[in-house]
């Protein structure tokens, strides 16, 4: 079953999501209308005085390339789910291009050009001060993570009486998988220290055995350097593998068990060295996103994800993104009444380059300064109906314009083309996102 449906009243008060059936039962006698299309919201034709409304929570799984995003009601019914897909990584590389591109324009041997005022430092002065960051920046590959789970916080606040939020605040309680007085069975055995330290090693070992890359299979929690060898229960000293490769190691050192396979030695002393990139990303906008969280004036609670896997676990969820949102927390039970979450991509709103450049820098075509044409931007979502030729079917997918009138658009079947702004209709504005449901 899809999400449950935001309403809001005609004073745009946001009322308790209902289930799609009833939002049709209201849009076909004509007490509602569609008031926008993602997340899909209908606005009620007249207005409900002092409604009453349950508790609904918010809950946030924030990653550094997708996030979960879960509504939960009253005592666990999940009704809403998303995942929101960062654009963390586009942005550094743009980042990158652009920077090799201006380096190699300023080394490159040019027509004689005036020096800039800050080049009479060269001549015996003293040099200026650095550029000072604020406090609490943040690079922007980073940044947009946060200011994309922002924007949705405050989206969704619009046409939700949401009345608490809980993030899952710390990825990997290392705190607690370090401490000393831990040991033995009880390091890997202890109920949520056990979680927190299996949850690493899996995002770390990406799910497989380090030994023979089995997948899908039961995979333990092993010891790279034997502990009855002087090996410690440090994390960097722990690695996963599956049942009979854990046997067939025993208590042998690893250069003597993969003396025969270089290969996956060198591999695995290197992985087990190399923190994980992606957690860094979380543990360095956690507390930057929760203190925006926080700026919302809703209450925030807060979790680990150690304890996001224990309550997945013992409820016998399914790992997605959205799922482990709503388990983030202290989580008794959990209803589940939709399957069919709102897949969201953050995209941006394009970029202000006046001109296109080629491989070295120099401009090849300029860009217009009209972003319209016919009615149409690049980014909306449309209905195209096409009558004619290999495309003729209805679709519906992002447009790119033209001011040709002749438009591209990109489904998720693949790119159309031709396709003319007559036969266009617009279904969603483009908001810096792209959807699928």
């Amino acid at each position: 079953m899809s999400n449950f449906v935001f309403v809001i009243d005609t004073n745009h008060q946001p009322l308790d999501p209902i289930h799609p059936g009833k939002s049709r039962w209201l849009l076909k006698n004509g007490k509602a209308a569609v008031f926008r299309r993602y997340p899909f919201t209908i606005i009620l034709k007249y207005a409900v005085d002092s409604p009453i409304t349950q508790s609904l929570e918010l809950k946030l799984d924030p990653g550094s390339k997708t996030t979960g995003l879960a509504l939960v009601q009253g005592d666990g019914d999940v009704i809403w789910g998303a995942e929101l897909t960062h654009r963390g990584e586009q942005i550094k590389r743009d980042l990158a291009e652009r920077r090799a591109v201006r380096r190699s324009r300023r080394n490159r041997k040019t027509r004689y050009r005036k020096p800039p005022k800050h080049e009479w430092f060269r001549k015996g002065n003293k040099m200026p001060c650095p550029k000072q960051r604020r406090s609490g920046w943040l690079p922007p590959s980073l940044q947009s993570r946060i200011e994309n789970i922002m924007t949705w916080v405050r989206r969704i606040s619009k046409f939700a009486p949401i009345t608490g939020i809980s993030q899952e605040l710390v990825k990997f309680d290392t705190q607690l998988m370090q401490n000393p007085n831990i040991s033995g069975v009880e390091y890997q055995q202890g109920e949520l220290a056990g979680y927190e330290v299996r949850e690493y090693l899996l995002e770390k070992w990406l799910r497989r055995c380090a030994y023979c890359g089995v997948t899908d299979t039961r995979l333990e929690v092993e010891h790279i350097h034997p502990r009855s060898k002087g090996g410690s229960n440090r994390i960097s000293n722990l690695t996963l593998a599956c049942h009979e490769c854990n046997q067939r190691k025993g208590n042998l050192d690893i250069r003597d068990f993969l003396s025969d396979k270089p290969d996956i030695l060198n591999r695995i002393q290197k992985q087990a060295k190399q923190p994980l990139k992606d957690a860094a990303a979380v543990n360095a906008t956690r507390w930057a996103l929760n203190n925006r969280l926080k700026q919302t004036g809703l209450p925030v609670k807060t979790g680990t994800g150690g304890r996001t896997k224990y309550n997945r676990s013992r409820l016998d969820l399914t790992k997605t993104h959205w799922l482990d949102a709503a388990c983030v927390g202290e989580v008794n039970k959990l209803q589940v009444l939709t399957t069919q979450p709102l897949l969201i991509t953050a995209n941006g709103w394009g970029n202000r380059q006046m001109c296109t450049t080629n491989k070295h820098g120099f401009p090849k075509s300029y860009r217009t300064q009209c972003k319209t044409f016919f009615g149409f931007q690049t980014g909306d979502i449309v209905r195209a109906v096409l009558h004619k030729g290999k495309f003729a079917l209805p679709h519906v997918g992002r447009v790119t314009v033209r001011h040709s009138g002749v438009f591209e658009m990109t489904t998720q079947a693949g790119k159309i083309s031709p396709v003319r702004h007559k036969y266009c209709f617009v279904v969603h504005r483009n908001d810096g996102y792209s959807y699928v449901l």
